[in-house]
């Protein structure tokens, strides 16, 4: 009976550390969609959201802490707690990198962009991409998922410096454009660092299951 409860309470772990995935992929599409629409009020969403996700990674965190003290876990178990434990830090910094981009959206504003945004969207759905990946391979346990997260972080990288240099470009030949060329290179620097953070959730996915660390960013 003691075992039933607890591993009830790892699947009720599990299932709100997915549903604050998804909000968390919810705020990466409404913060680069705040951008391309210039939309200053989807943007504003984007940060009410934040409130959602830290609350939930506190409270998760609040019931790994109690499940670890109660239950006194061991092997694949405490494992487990310990992933869910780092898999949401990992989520709510990639919360906060997407509040990043909507604020930056807002400073932007309805301001004529520099260049038209073919790169930061394909960036953004393919880090998107990765953060659903992660939880998937996380929920399916499924290592080889995990393992191709390293393909597609290399994608994100390759986007990341292709964009570093345009927009490097572009501030050469107009000094005028330097500020909001800024900023968009700091929300590309933003998406870089999302899909870094979907690489660690997978390394974390690959430590549940084998019991092994294993670097998918070296």
């Amino acid at each position: 009976m003691v075992r039933a409860s607890f591993q009830q309470s790892l699947e009720e772990l599990q299932r709100d550390m997915c549903k604050m995935g998804s909000l968390v992929e919810e705020m990466i599409t409404d913060a680069i969609k705040s951008l391309t629409k210039q939309d200053v009020e989807l943007a504003e969403a984007v940060l009410k959201k934040d409130k959602i996700v830290n609350q939930l990674d506190l409270e998760i965190e609040d019931r790994c802490m109690k499940l670890l003290a109660t239950q006194q876990p061991m092997g694949k178990d405490l494992r487990q707690i310990g992933v869910t434990f780092k898999i949401i830090k990992d989520l709510e910094r990639i919360a906060d990198h997407a509040c990043d981009i909507a604020k930056t959206a807002k400073r932007i504003g309805t301001e004529p962009l520099i260049k038209p945004l073919i790169d930061i969207p394909r960036m953004a759905e393919l880090a998107k991409r990765m953060v659903k990946k992660s939880l998937d391979s996380y929920v399916a346990e499924d290592v080889v998922l995990a393992e191709e997260i390293k393909h597609d972080d290399d994608q994100v990288d390759n986007l990341h410096n292709q964009i570093f240099r345009e927009l490097l470009t572009v501030m050469m030949e107009n000094p005028k454009t330097i500020n909001q060329a800024a900023y968009l290179l700091f929300i590309s620097s933003s998406l870089e660092r999302i899909g870094d953070y979907a690489t660690n959730i997978c390394e974390s996915v690959i430590f549940l299951v084998t019991g092994e660390r294993k670097d998918l960013n070296p």
